[in-house]
């Protein structure tokens, strides 16, 4: 066992870590070649790194969930209470997750300086600061590109969201369309997995024999990474209609469904954990709207409440399992809420001192690193902000953040050249 060397020395502060891998090193170019050193592929590839991130969008207010200030004016009407890490604090509104806070890692001291809700998203998501001239590729198309096997029939970026699904997103960026999301509307699976029954197998691979040969005459003579991308999208929408059931959390057992819980978050996170299991490599599940100006503690009571007994549900499971060490969790949003109660009962966006949620992969265990002051309204340790942060998760599931990809002769960096990975967390 060693300890975390944070700056602040208080005693909620000095929780012991697990060692895990050494310290990332090297260059890159994708899939498995990302990770720190050559000699670790053949562990890194049977022992694959998965992420799933909960998007609490709207801005999750910090005060109802991990950095509560009872007793305060900013505070508000609930209590904290112990976790089981001694000294660290949750909201009342988490009692099944204060009871797993042994496995989290929770990052008090965020300040990113943007309250803009696309913006703030933007950030968190990409770890740069939007441009007009410039996009970057989002978490999950990063993480699909740097460690996703190229051989899994299954999408590597999975989005779960209320509303329709089915599509392709536009959040890769110049990852190109193959890493971009597959977003599954309310849980549901991609539309069009089983074939037509009119269909028959001698026509379907008749169609396909044809197509096949159509496009390798056509790449003969222009061959690009856009046709490649068109090409390997059939060749993937093909293996992923024979894992038509890895979408199906109904196949789950009638006790994890009760778990869980019947809501629909409760579905979704079954259905992450279901999806991890099965080899989807980042899965993000969105949970909304914290944008609480008006009544922010009903909602948060009813919002949190939700999410608390899932959440705790797969942080346990993947623990139990054995997965946690190769799973990295992280609940974000793209601010934190306001100290101060407006006239309307809510609380306001807030980007200066907020709170990000994490467990697993390399990330100490039942830590809480930095710290927001009495009020709330300022950090006096441990400062980090979004790129600090995206450096970190990346470096938390082996991959050397600080290297690039290769496309196309040109090198794109990984993240943000100009920062690193948050060293007391990641080493």
């Amino acid at each position: 066992m060693r300890h975390c060397n944070y700056a602040c020395q208080s005693r909620e502060h000095l929780i012991a870590r697990r060692t895990f891998l050494g310290a990332a090193t090297g260059a890159v170019v994708g899939g498995l070649g990302v990770f720190a050193g050559r000699s670790q592929a053949a562990q890194l590839a049977s022992e694959q790194k998965r992420v799933v991130v909960f998007n609490m969008h709207g801005g999750l207010s910090q005060l109802e969930s991990w950095d509560p200030k009872p007793g305060t004016d900013t505070g508000g009407p609930f209590l904290s209470i112990p976790t089981s890490v001694p000294g660290v604090h949750f909201s009342e509104l988490l009692p099944e997750t204060a009871k797993i806070a042994h496995h989290l890692c929770v990052a008090r001291g965020v300040n990113t300086k943007e309250d803009d809700h696309g913006k703030g998203a933007y950030y968190v998501l990409t770890g740069h600061r939007q441009q007009p001239a410039q996009s970057y590729p989002q978490l999950g198309a990063v993480v699909a590109k740097a460690i996703a096997p190229e051989e899994n029939p299954l999408p590597g970026h999975v989005v779960i969201t209320p509303g329709g699904g089915g599509s392709r997103g536009s959040d890769s960026a110049y990852l190109g369309p193959k890493y971009a999301s597959i977003s599954l509307g309310n849980g549901n699976p991609p539309s069009y997995l089983k074939r037509p029954a009119a269909v028959s197998d001698v026509s379907e691979q008749a169609r396909h024999d044809f197509r096949r040969k159509v496009n390798e005459r056509f790449l003969s003579r222009r061959r690009t990474a856009i046709t490649d991308a068109y090409t390997n999208s059939y060749e993937q929408a093909l293996k992923l209609m024979q894992k038509a059931d890895t979408f199906d959390v109904t196949q789950e057992p009638a006790a994890d469904l009760e778990r869980y819980g019947k809501h629909d978050l409760g579905r979704h996170t079954l259905l992450a954990r279901r999806l991890l299991e099965k080899g989807v490599t980042f899965v993000q599940v969105t949970h909304s709207n914290y944008d609480t100006h008006n009544e922010n503690f009903n909602f948060h009571l009813e919002q949190v409440g939700e999410f608390d007994r899932p959440f705790a549900a797969l942080v346990t499971d993947l623990a139990a399992r054995g997965m946690l060490d190769s799973t990295l969790i992280v609940v974000l949003s793209e601010f934190g809420r306001t100290p101060n109660v407006n006239l309307y009962y809510g609380r306001d966006h807030w980007s200066a001192a907020w709170s990000i949620a994490m467990a697993g992969a390399k990330l100490p265990r039942g830590a809480a690193y930095g710290k927001t002051n009495d009020r709330g309204t300022e950090v006096v340790d441990g400062q980090c902000d979004a790129a600090e942060l995206f450096h970190t998760y990346l470096a938390a599931v082996g991959v050397d953040s600080n290297g690039s990809f290769d496309l196309e002769g040109r090198e794109f960096p990984i993240a943000d050249p100009a920062v690193k990975p948050i060293k007391a967390l990641v080493g």
